[in-house]
């Protein structure tokens, strides 16, 4: 589980986050959605300290994260700690281009365990496997589809064996019979292994599809939250623009 408590963030005086309170299940997919602009992906840099809150606290099933620009949580736990239990899928993969495959998802590895280079390679495999991508070790990015590379991003995101994962724009680029793929490898995976899983997402397949939890932000606060058998039954006027704004740029898009 993550909680975050009261959380607000501005720039430059700008609110971009006012007063933001909201737990994420353990074991769920939890999809943050809103218009762009609306402060979901600060929200999401501020979960994983890429900012630091202005006010509030972010909490970690309760290990203090992040509060008010501290540095240490209760009882000594340094974020470090936590950061190791985070994965993260960033919006267009973002592998390294001169590393292979396999050097990507091992990339993690090297830097914050102490593992053997035989067990790093059986996590990479493992991890590859997972994702169904285990002849594909000795390729390079280029050398992969758009979504065979969200793939590896999800292998090398998965490779510590966290507890949260977090996706940015996961399907971001994909066409949508790929885009399900990756849909349902998150959901699985979430499920599979228990993790708390954070998505920030445009897309309503994916909110449909796999959204156990749906928040959505509007204009920096949070403005609507429930499942997805709620969502299209909400009485909520700027929830309801924004569904019928992502269905309509959607079709013009095919």
């Amino acid at each position: 589980m993550i909680e975050v408590r009261n959380i607000s963030k501005s720039f430059g005086g700008k609110p971009v986050l006012k007063d933001i309170s909201i737990v994420f299940e353990k074991g769920k997919a939890n999809l943050i959605i809103g218009q762009s602009g609306s402060g979901k992906t600060v929200l999401m840099k501020c979960m994983v300290g890429l900012l630091e809150v202005d006010e509030g606290k972010v909490m970690y099933d309760d290990r203090l994260f992040s509060d008010t620009g501290t540095d240490h949580g209760p009882n000594g736990v340094h974020r470090q700690s936590i950061r190791k239990d985070i994965g993260m899928m960033f919006q267009g993969g973002a592998l390294f281009d001169s590393k292979t495959v396999e050097e990507n998802v091992i990339f993690p590895l090297s830097m914050f365990t102490n593992m053997s280079e035989e067990e790093k390679l059986d996590r990479a495999n493992f991890c590859l496997d997972r994702v169904h991508l285990e002849n594909a070790n000795n390729l390079f990015p280029a050398e992969l589809s758009g979504g065979m590379q969200k793939r590896v991003a999800i292998a090398r995101a998965i490779s510590m064996n966290p507890k949260y994962l977090f996706c940015d724009e996961p399907n971001s680029g994909l066409d949508p019979k790929t885009a399900i793929v990756i849909d349902n490898l998150i959901h699985e995976i979430t499920h599979e292994f228990d993790i708390t899983t954070i998505i920030n997402s445009h897309d309503m397949n994916s909110v449909m599809e796999i959204g156990d939890k749906i928040v959505f932000i509007h204009k920096g606060e949070r403005w609507w939250e429930g499942t997805n058998e709620e969502i299209l039954s909400a009485d909520n006027e700027e929830l309801n623009d924004f569904i019928f704004a992502a269905k309509y740029l959607k079709a013009l898009k095919k």
